[in-house]
């Protein structure tokens, strides 16, 4: 009998970076940035909105869980410091300067993500 486990082997729970990018009401901008660098091998991506109305809503596990922290403007980064504090004392934030005017997967948001990751990232 041959007994497989489903729990990946330590080297790679622990290899992958974890990003998390953050607009406001994550549909456009922070999803654009999570479809784009989720290929990007090493790293794990997931995108929050800091909107009560956002897709997805940032929370304490999304920030715990981010090595990186994205934020599309500086906005991002005071709303995220209000209701995480403590949590993002350890964490490295990025502002990526993006204003709110591109839609889902606009080819000048691509640019300008690639642009602004790429010189936190080795990408």
């Amino acid at each position: 009998m041959v007994i497989t486990s489903s729990v990946p082997s330590m080297s790679v729970l622990w290899s992958a970076m974890n990003l998390l990018f953050i607009c406001s009401r994550n549909r456009r901008r922070s999803p654009t940035a999570e479809v784009l660098f989720s290929t990007l091998e090493g790293y794990s991506v997931l995108s929050a909105g800091t909107s009560p109305d956002a897709e997805t809503l940032v929370s304490a596990d999304l920030i715990e869980w981010a090595d990186i922290v994205f934020v599309m403007e500086a906005v991002h980064r005071r709303k995220l410091n209000r209701r995480f504090s403590a949590l993002l004392r350890t964490k490295r934030i990025a502002v990526l300067g993006i204003p709110d005017k591109y839609d889902y997967m606009d080819q000048g948001l691509i640019y300008l993500l690639r642009t602004t990751v790429s010189q936190h990232l080795k990408v």
